[in-house]
């Protein structure tokens, strides 16, 4: 049973909610019956002139407005003034308040059904098909459209953009979705990657209490599934753009060593300085080093640890030329041939041997690890890998492209 007070608190907030509603549906109406029976594009009175009533679901509640309706010589088609003066699509019956408010939400919230709830709690109720439905609509206008570059503030400081690059996996719906449990193995799930990018300024990353690294702001870049390498390098360099890209100093690019991230990274940002994530570094040497003491877990901590520690702290770090006379011929008559994983890790790490540079990097406050880009795609994860969740393909990339708007604080362009 609630309390005197919440009771009280709730009927006073009933009572402002009424008044907003019934505020907004009078300046609604005074606005269809301003504009008249006019096509706005053309001036000229519209034909056939009939009243249209219609419903719009708002934040404050349900509002009608009645307009007139009629034929646009102009346009040749029919049309409804005041419709069109507020850019509503279509059958669209959410407003353009209230369909931001919701898209925020759904980005924010594990489902549709959650989105639902919460609109409902805080007085304006929809059903999850609405919501849905609203995803799916201003999502494909999320990806078509691109997010407008905010102009660069007066004074802007100097400052160096960092980008970083990797991807994710996701589950989809496999070609057998939905087939019953008949002991066959078929593709009921389908797991893809997400390629993603996070771009953030260098300057506004600091630390917290503890010493742990903390973003100010960042952008960020996720394709769905499907999407080739070219077309997702594009859209980073638009939103590297979007972020001072052309305006920076240095541009640092931190990512693993997927060849085809490194080859995206020589296309489109071939005069940044380029990193290979520590992490992926040393998890090659630790490797290198178990294969040599395979037996030895000792030994081989005692190879490696000297390497790392050159590679982090010693700008004059010599580690690739200790690599590299493992490849040297054995000068032992009858020596086994070479050694394939002893190359393999080799070559890896020789392929990017201008990649290394750590200390150097460290000393000037660049990253030398892609944990920003960890955190992001754990952040993109959280919403789009949650228990039960198997995607179509135009489903994930709409609210896919709606939650990186929202990320990128640019969604409310969408409905500019």
């Amino acid at each position: 049973m609630k309390s005197p007070l919440a009771l009280i608190e709730n009927e006073v907030l009933d009572e402002g909610r009424e008044w907003t509603r019934r505020r907004l549906e009078e300046r609604l109406q005074n606005e269809a019956d301003h504009l008249g029976a006019v096509c706005p594009r053309s001036g000229l009175l519209l034909r056939d002139v009939r009243t249209h009533r219609f419903t719009l679901m708002t934040v404050s509640g349900q509002v009608s407005v009645h307009a007139p309706y009629g034929f646009s010589t102009h346009a040749q088609r029919w049309l409804c003034p005041v419709r069109e003066h507020w850019n509503l699509e279509a059958h669209q019956r959410l407003s353009p308040e209230f369909e931001r408010r919701l898209s925020y939400s759904v980005s924010q919230t594990g489902s549709y059904e959650k989105t639902a709830a919460m609109s409902a709690c805080w007085g304006s109720p929809i059903s999850d098909d609405a919501v849905h439905a609203l995803v799916q609509r201003v999502g494909k206008r999320a990806v078509e459209a691109d997010a407008p570059a905010p102009p660069p503030p007066a004074g802007e400081p100097a400052f160096s953009l960092v980008i970083m690059l990797d991807g994710w996996m996701v589950r989809e719906r496999g070609t057998n979705w939905g087939a019953p449990p008949l002991g066959a193995m078929l593709e009921r799930v389908a797991w893809h990657e997400v390629k993603s990018a996070v771009i953030y300024r260098l300057e506004k990353r600091t630390e917290n209490a503890s010493g742990r690294g903390l973003l100010i702001e960042k952008n960020v870049v996720a394709c769905a599934p499907g999407t080739e390498p070219l077309e997702f390098g594009a859209a980073v360099q638009q939103e590297a753009l979007r972020c001072g890209l052309a305006r920076a100093l240095e541009v640092f690019v931190v990512a693993d060593g997927a060849i085809w991230i490194w080859r995206l990274i020589m296309d489109r940002f071939a005069e940044a300085t380029h990193t290979l994530d520590f992490y992926h570094a040393s998890e090659h040497l630790w490797a290198l080093a178990r294969h040599l003491h395979a037996h030895d877990e000792q030994a081989a901590t005692q190879w490696v640890k000297p390497l790392l520690h050159q590679l982090l702290h010693d700008p004059q770090h010599r580690v690739m030329e200790k690599l590299e006379e493992l490849l040297l011929p054995s000068p032992v008559e009858n020596a086994p041939m070479s050694d394939p994983i002893v190359e393999r890790e080799v070559e890896y790490l020789r392929a990017h041997r201008g990649h290394l540079d750590y200390a150097n990097l460290a000393a000037r406050g660049a990253p030398i690890g892609s944990g920003a880009m960890e955190s992001a795609c754990s952040q993109f994860q959280d919403r789009f890998k949650r228990r039960g969740q198997f995607w179509t393909r135009h489903g994930l990339r709409n609210l896919l492209a709606l939650d990186v708007a929202v990320k990128n604080r640019s969604y409310t362009h969408l409905w500019s």
